[in-house]
């Protein structure tokens, strides 16, 4: 009764199943009674059963046919002549195991192979289709399953399903064929699992036709090739990380095996108990599957479970491995998911949208500082975002810092090396590509060589991309050049970090404390004063707002000289113009030209400025005559409606600008080449003129001046030859009256940009204490320099270089003294050999009398220098030779010293042998009061440096007092400088030039191939080099322009500087206080204004930092330095070499 109740029911499900399906069924007892499982089955048994006889007889039939040679008494000498032969075929690049050509069977083989690991076009189209197909008859698996019934009587020319697996089962077929033929070993190749899963599922299909019937069987099966999934990834180069193809293993393992078993449980329960089948229980397969997850999890919730014999003990023996399966799968996989991390995503960004790519030295230190200058607010419309891939993962503290900026910060975890992260990061679309240094990393070159491993990988990625990229070292630069996709003119460009410190400190020495004021200009920051801060940090903290930008010029300029242009932009816009960028006329390269005198100013030209932001340097572009010129609030000048018309108001406005430009400055009187207004002899006005004109200067720009008096000229004076002598100390000698020294001697590098002398051995350069002491050194740079013989190198030459540019004339340059271990200097020297008046003495930096022998009192800075590793235990130790060598000299005093030099007073022959007299001058009493300038490490060590001020530990550099009066620099404040050479490369173009002192690509190209400097002969061409702005300070103390040190406002003295003399004057450097200890015109400190006010009220006490004119006629004149100060403007970066007393002949 049971079993006919059971029969009856599925014949009515079956029914309900395909009906309206136009299936026609026959759904009678007759037809169900008679089950015709085996025949399906039997079929697949049969299959196995052939082939696999099939392959043992075919083995058999081959081992009579060809029978294998018995063994020679030689056997093993035969074996090793073999060897041999193989040995000498693989050393000329044959196969000796490659089977004769013409073998049809192994090129089927290798044809087979090629196609089932996707090889080729074919193999991939292959194995994308067996993919493809294998889910798809997984799926009408399901679909087939999903009624109650195993077997149907369904005609097979009615049943789509069957016929739609037909086709499939036709394709594996082919499929199984085709890997037959690749494999290496037939009779294994038959025992495999999927071809048993073919076994199972491909005849019953055939079968199935001739019964018209069909049988659900072991199609089930057909689930196990979901484990050849990973492989199938693979062979299609999707999969590609080990992690990935692991975790699609166990995934693909997992769920296999779970549908099969369920495809069990769901054939044994709805087919009955053996042996006739009977009493079955209808269960659908998704049931199966929900019944064996509860089963495996060992839940267990009993709504549903086998109640057929057979499938009861299924149930046991899968419960063990299914036990197994989720209790060791599971596990790694959740394992394998935690380690994969949420960076390994790709970067998809917006459309319209720029970003750039930050890598290199990625930790929360430095990406802090990079986005607090990148994102700055003063910046015009940042809309780029940063895309930063690196190896590790952040951690929490920058994680947090991620969260803070997500909507302009995006990280991602790889390397740079690795095509796949490039491409996962946008490369090849990003606007730039950032490489950050370790400035504190121990190895130097090792560094540079992984970032420029880094650049090399990119640019071999795309070589369109555009590279900007922070060295260490100065050295390392040439290997850039030898990239061959690097080209400067694309906005490729390279930060040396050692180049622009000791550029910056080198400076430093001509100009004390115009380091801080670069710095601060190139660096993003607010400056916005405070009531709670004293009087002169809000001046100090006022100028490090101001930052350089750029913008194109309005036609309202064309026309106009430089100075001109810049007393307007001052006086009208209150901007403060720099530089102009010039297109040579032949179409060459832009050139920017720093102050540059006598050329006019070409249409759409662009200007450098120094402001308080992006916006108000729009003012120089929206400033139109005809509409600003009655404007008194500068912030009132916008667009106007004549930029609408520019084409029909450019004639006009050039006519206009060159009437404002004539009457300016000179009411109508011919201008010479410098841009300053002649009298009617054509003479420069005499300095005295400023202070003799009784009338302010106005600050209309629209008004006249009054025409200055005229000046007779100066007696001309022979030039002075200076030759070198022994220990490298030039000696003055008067030269022959027809001898052309400009023309016939190599004083010049070959480019004309920097002093040159034919190379010294270091021996005759090299002092001990009691030489030093022999020599009357004052004016001079001396060099404290703590380094072992096997410390990294820092460049000295670049520390050298700017203070032996040409635009300097020979008698000014300041004679270097270095201080330290000549073993290390030695290594250094060939870069030094052909830069003239250097002295080494071998010493030690914190050895007061070292430092007595150099006169380290009357020199005109100190500069102190370590090229000692960091320590990995203490990085903040780094700093202990500078900091104490710092408070050394402090604490130093020098009244003995003081005599010594007062009594030589009358020596005419100490005095002539002094160099440039008007800098000698009765040194400090106390060693605080010598120049100096501290390079730092750790910027938290600046703390340590003066020991009167009331800094805050935790205070940022740039507030400091050490760093605002420009005696401390430290590296960190050139992270600033990626940001500015993104948004404008040529503002790094600008810094370098007037750092570094005139350094030129071709110069680069020189010294890339590391033989120094080149002696070049003077030509008009190199001579004309010379003619390029300095820095230089000016003292309002004495001088014709001491009468606006007297209460006068800086733009006056802004007017008269840049009228009367070219010199633009772009900051103060004033004193922070008196040390009434000492003498009443000694001064402790002094601080740095950049570009202060228009009414900033000056000191007598002020120096003034200014950009100056080459003077082509200042010659050395012995006669200088007798106390009539009123022949010159007295300024801080003339000095003198020292002499050796009875070297003058």
């Amino acid at each position: 009764m049971r079993t006919e109740m059971a029969v009856k029911s599925q014949i009515v499900m079956e029914q309900s199943s395909t009906g309206g399906g136009g299936l026609n069924m026959v759904g009678d007892e007759e037809c169900l009674s008679d089950r015709k499982w085996w025949c399906f089955l039997l079929s697949s048994i049969f299959t196995f059963i052939l082939g696999l006889l099939s392959v043992v007889l075919v083995r058999i039939i081959q081992s009579f046919m060809c029978p294998k040679q018995g063994d020679d008494q030689n056997s093993e000498e035969e074996k090793q002549r073999l060897k041999d032969e193989a040995k000498k075929l693989r050393l000329q690049g044959q196969n000796p195991d490659e089977a004769p050509e013409g073998d049809f069977m192994s090129e089927a083989k290798d044809w087979a192979g090629e196609l089932i690991s996707a090889q080729t076009g074919m193999g991939k189209i292959l194995v994308t289709n067996v993919f493809i197909l294998s889910i798809s008859s997984l799926v009408i698996y399901f679909i087939d399953a999903s009624s109650d019934g195993v077997e149907q009587c369904v005609p097979w020319i009615e049943n789509t399903t069957q016929q739609i697996d037909l086709a499939f089962n036709i394709f594996f077929m082919v499929y199984f064929f085709i890997r037959f033929i690749a494999a290496s070993d037939k009779f294994w190749f038959m025992l495999e699992l999927y071809s048993f899963v073919d076994y199972f599922t491909i005849p019953p299909s055939f079968v199935s036709i001739y019964l018209d019937r069909t049988w659900i069987g072991l199609r089930f099966l057909r689930a196990l090739r979901l484990m050849t999934v990973p492989d199938i990834l693979q062979y299609l180069n999707i999969l590609k990380t080990s992690t990935s193809i692991r975790l699609a293993q166990l995934i693909s393992l997992f769920v296999s095996v779970w549908l099969t078993g369920a495809g069990v449980v769901h054939l044994l329960e709805n087919s009955g108990d053996l042996p006739n089948f009977s009493e079955p229980e209808p269960i659908t397969y998704w049931n199966a599957v929900y019944f064996l997850m509860v089963t495996m999890s060992t839940v267990g919730y009993g709504d549903i479970t086998c109640l057929t014999e057979v499938g009861r003990v299924f149930q046991l023996m899968f419960l063990a491995v299914g036990l197994m399966l989720f209790a060791g799968v599971l596990p790694e996989i959740l394992e394998l998911l935690g380690q994969r991390s949420k960076w390994m995503g790709s970067y998809s960004g917006v459309k319209g949208k720029r970003h750039i790519v930050v890598c290199g030295n990625i930790t929360f230190e430095s990406v802090s500082v990079f986005l607090m200058d990148f994102l700055h607010e003063d910046r015009d419309d940042v809309d780029v975002e940063v895309v930063f891939l690196h190896r590790a993962e952040p951690d929490l503290e920058f994680e947090g810092l991620l969260k803070r900026q997500h909507t302009r910060v995006k990280y991602f975890q790889g390397s740079l090396m690795n095509a796949m992260d490039l491409e996962r990061a946008k490369v090849h679309e990003a606007d730039a590509c950032l490489v950050l240094a370790n400035k504190y990393c121990p190895d130097p070159d090792a560094e540079d060589a992984a970032n420029i491993m880094r650049v090399i990988s990119m640019k071999n990625y795309c070589e369109e991309s555009r590279i900007i990229i922070q060295l260490m070292q100065y050295h390392n630069k040439a290997y850039l050049l030898n990239i061959p996709s690097w080209d400067w003119k694309q906005g490729d460009d390279v930060i040396c970090l050692a180049e622009l410190k000791l550029g910056f400190i080198a400076q430093s020495c001509l100009a004390p404390g115009f380091s801080t004021m670069m710095a601060n200009l190139f660096a993003m920051r607010s400056g916005e004063p405070s009531d709670d801060m004293q009087a002169w940090q809000n001046d100090y903290i006022q100028g490090t707002g101001c930052e350089m930008y750029t913008e194109t010029l309005s036609p309202t300029f064309t026309g106009m000289t430089f100075s001109q242009a810049s007393e307007l932009c001052f006086v009208k816009l209150k901007l403060l113009l720099l530089a102009v960028e010039v297109r040579p006329d032949d179409g060459g390269d832009t050139k920017i030209s720093i102050n540059p005198r006598g050329s006019k100013i070409p249409a759409n030209t662009v200007g450098f400025f120094i402001a308080q932001s992006a916006e108000e340097v729009k003012r120089a572009w929206y400033y139109c005559k005809a509409c600003h010129e009655d404007v008194k609030n500068e912030n009132q000048i916008k667009k106007c409606k004549c930029k609408n018309f520019i084409g029909g108001m450019m004639v006009h406005s050039v006519l206009k600008s060159q009437q404002i430009g004539q009457h300016i400055t000179t009411d109508g009187k011919p201008v010479q080449p410098n841009g300053v207004a002649a009298t009617k002899s054509g003479l420069q006005p005499p300095p005295t003129a400023v202070a003799k004109t009784g009338s302010p200067v106005k600050k209309s720009v629209s008004m006249k001046e009054e025409s200055a008096p005229e000046i007779v000229p100066e007696n001309p004076r022979a030039p002075i030859r200076q030759d070198p002598m022994r220990n490298g100390h030039p000696v003055i000698v008067q030269p022959a009256s027809d001898f052309d020294f400009e023309k016939t001697e190599m004083k010049y590098d070959s480019t004309g940009m920097f002093h040159w002398t034919p190379a010294r051995s270091i021996d005759d350069c090299i002092l001990d204490r009691n030489q030093a002491a022999m020599t009357v050194l004052n004016g001079h740079v001396v060099v404290c320099l703590f380094a072992h013989s096997d410390s990294p190198l820092i460049g000295l030459r670049n520390l050298v270089m700017p203070l032996r540019a040409s635009n300097f004339h020979f008698h000014e340059l300041k004679h270097v003294v270095i201080v330290g271990a000549v073993d290390y200097i030695k290594r250094e020297w060939k870069t030094l050999q052909n830069l003239p008046k250097i002295s080494v003495l071998n010493g030690s930096p914190l050895s007061r009398a070292d430092l007595r022998a150099v006169n380290v009192n009357l020199c005109d800075m100190c500069v102190i220098l370590s090229a000692k590793v960091p320590s990995n235990d203490d990085p903040t130790l780094a700093d202990k030779e500078a900091i104490l060598a710092s408070l050394n000299i402090k604490a130093m005093t020098f009244g003995d010293i003081i005599t010594n030099i007062e009594s030589m007073g009358d020596s005419k022959d100490a005095l002539n042998n002094m160099g440039d007299t008007t800098v000698k001058r009765p040194g400090p009493i106390y060693g605080t009061n010598v120049p100096m300038i501290t390079e730092l490490v750790n910027d938290s060590n600046v703390q340590f440096l003066d020991q009167d001020d009331d800094d805050d530990p935790d205070t940022e550099l740039y507030l400091t007092q050490p760093f605002a009066c420009g005696t401390a620099f430290a590296v960190s404040v050139l992270d600033s400088l990626m940001s500015t050479t993104y948004f404008n490369q040529n503002a790094l173009t600008l810094i370098r030039s007037l750092i570094t002192g005139g350094a030129t690509p071709e110069l680069e190209l020189i010294l890339a191939e590391g033989a120094g400097l080149r002696g070049g002969y003077s030509t008009p061409e190199t001579l004309g080099n010379r003619d390029r702005c300095r820095v230089g300070q000016i003292s309002l103390t004495e001088g014709p322009l001491a009468k606006y040190g007297e209460g006068a406002k800086y733009i006056d003295l802004f007017v008269a500087a840049l009228r009367q003399y070219g010199m633009l004057c772009i900051g103060l450097y004033r004193i922070l206080f008196r040390d009434t200890s000492t003498s009443t015109d000694a001064s402790s400190k002094r601080y740095v204004i950049t570009n202060p006010p228009n009414d900033f009220n000056l000191l007598p006490s002020d120096q003034v930092f200014v950009l100056m004119q080459f003077d082509p006629g200042m010659e050395y004149r012995p006669g200088w330095g007798d106390g009539k100060t009123g022949d010159r403007i007295p300024r801080s970066s003339q000095g003198g070499g020292g002499q050796k007393k009875g070297d003058a002949s």
